[in-house]
């Protein structure tokens, strides 16, 4: 069978997850990968980061155990062991994956495909054509002008997760998610780091005040961060690599991550040539991810929202229920949760309080420290959770600083995404002793009844 339904360009987050949901909605259904199914995410993005992540919590963990009482003795890190472990989750994962394919009865097709025609992909010289194409072709790990990658010395995050030593000493170029996550990782396994951001803060993007509380956090851990100043150059030696900046600071170390972002990938597939519009390589779409192009759609990374995988899923699922006929209610992007899995966490949804006031919002705003909170003393967590809410309405944003804090991302997603005023959570009894219980606590503070904070 060469003719579709829905013919899908690329198996990561959005492209599997069009495909699943297409499937599941009775279309017919062919879902083309040039490398493994499941993508960025699954291979070589948020799956084995955050298993690097929590080998480093164990590391830390390990060091501190004296302060629980056990007797317990931190000797080296076993990136053989660890990058098993990683390994082994990626496998179990991508095992799962690739039978939920299977059982949907979705044509999977391996091969580097191309848009030859406005309903047609190329595949290994073969072609599928479909009453409609998906193109979710994903992004890849930008670097800088003359910054060259040799995979080595100068490294992107695809590299670093395949690393079979611990490096003694990493310069990390870029201070938002992927820099943060992974001088995180590094230190906890023992190498000295050093963040170098363009902009004035860590994880930029964020509420001011969660990327203060993150600064305090990495320097009280030994994490060194340059705010404010940008890259002139860098010379790479048989040691390591010495960089510059433009303020005249130099700094060495053994290895130089570039983590300046991620492009789309869109070069040479015959977007174009098909003419589709296109922004800085970017496919653009309206709010049901529909191209310029009537039947072609486009998802996930290689469009121009929030690079994130729940996002691509979200989007995946919106066109195929759209191409369903279902009229699926366009995303509300600012209700979409967004985690920065550091040690601490920094999770939030919806407006920050600057975002709040430019868009004409009366602001109110409470922070609960989580000292009150009996689950994080026993933890031995610290940090926050800042509302930021209209006066006499309902809630505009959920930011929170913390270890484990992104688990709290499902209640704040709700009341941001139902519009909830903090009276309206406030009566919600949450069970204690829990980190969750912060969520019911600052909301009851901030509705005018706080039990424990003060008011």
């Amino acid at each position: 069978m060469s003719n579709f339904d829905l013919v899908i360009l690329g198996g990561g987050s959005g492209g599997y997850a069009a495909a699943l949901r297409g499937a599941q909605l009775g279309l017919s259904v062919a879902l083309v990968e040039a490398d493994k199914l499941g993508g960025t995410c699954l291979h070589r993005g948020c799956i084995p980061t955050k298993a690097l992540l929590h080998a480093g919590e164990i590391a830390d963990g390990t060091r501190d155990a004296s302060h629980f009482g056990i007797n317990a003795t931190f000797n080296s890190i076993d990136m053989t062991g660890v990058n098993s472990y990683k390994d082994g989750v990626v496998a179990k994962l991508h095992k799962g994956l690739q039978g939920l394919v299977k059982s949907r009865s979705i044509t999977y097709i391996e091969g580097h495909g191309k848009l030859v025609a406005k309903d047609t992909v190329e595949v290994n010289g073969a072609r599928y054509t479909g009453k409609n194409i998906v193109l979710a072709t994903g992004s890849y790990a930008r670097t800088l002008p003359g910054l060259e990658i040799d995979g080595k010395r100068v490294i992107t995050s695809e590299h670093a997760i395949k690393m079979d030593y611990v490096p003694k000493s990493v310069i990390v170029l870029g201070g938002g998610v992927i820099g943060c996550e992974f001088a995180s990782v590094w230190k906890s396994f023992g190498a000295e780091v050093t963040i170098i951001e363009g902009l004035s803060h860590l994880v930029a993007l964020e509420d001011e005040s969660s990327s203060k509380q993150l600064e305090r956090a990495y320097r009280k851990r030994g994490i060194n961060f340059e705010l404010g100043v940008r890259f002139k150059s860098h010379t790479v030696t048989a040691d390591g690599v010495t960089i510059t900046l433009e303020d005249g600071k130099t700094f060495t170390a053994e290895v130089l991550l570039v983590a300046v972002g991620r492009g789309p990938v869109s070069a040479n597939l015959g977007y174009e040539e098909q003419g589709i519009a296109m922004d800085r390589g970017y496919v653009q779409v309206d709010d049901k991810c529909r191209t310029n192009v009537p039947g072609i759609w486009a998802v996930g990374d290689l469009i121009p929202t929030l690079q994130l995988a729940h996002v691509g899923f979200g989007e995946g699922i919106l066109v195929a229920e759209e191409i369903a006929g279902l009229n699926p209610r366009p995303i509300n992007y600012d209700g979409v949760p967004r985690v920065t899995y550091s040690e601490p966490e920094v999770a939030s949804v919806g407006l920050t309080t600057a975002q709040a006031k430019e868009r004409g919002h009366d602001v109110v705003e409470l922070n609960y420290d989580l000292a009150g909170n009996g689950k994080a003393q026993i933890l031995r967590t610290a940090g926050s959770i800042k509302l930021v809410s209209q006066k006499n309405g309902p809630v505009l944003g959920i930011h929170m600083v913390g270890s484990r804090v992104g688990e709290l991302l499902a209640e704040a997603q709700l009341i941001f995404n139902w519009e909830a005023s903090a009276g309206d959570v406030a009566p919600l009894i949450h069970a204690h002793p829990t980190l969750s219980e912060a969520m019911g606590e600052a909301h009851m503070a901030l509705a005018g009844k706080p039990l424990h904070a003060h008011g």
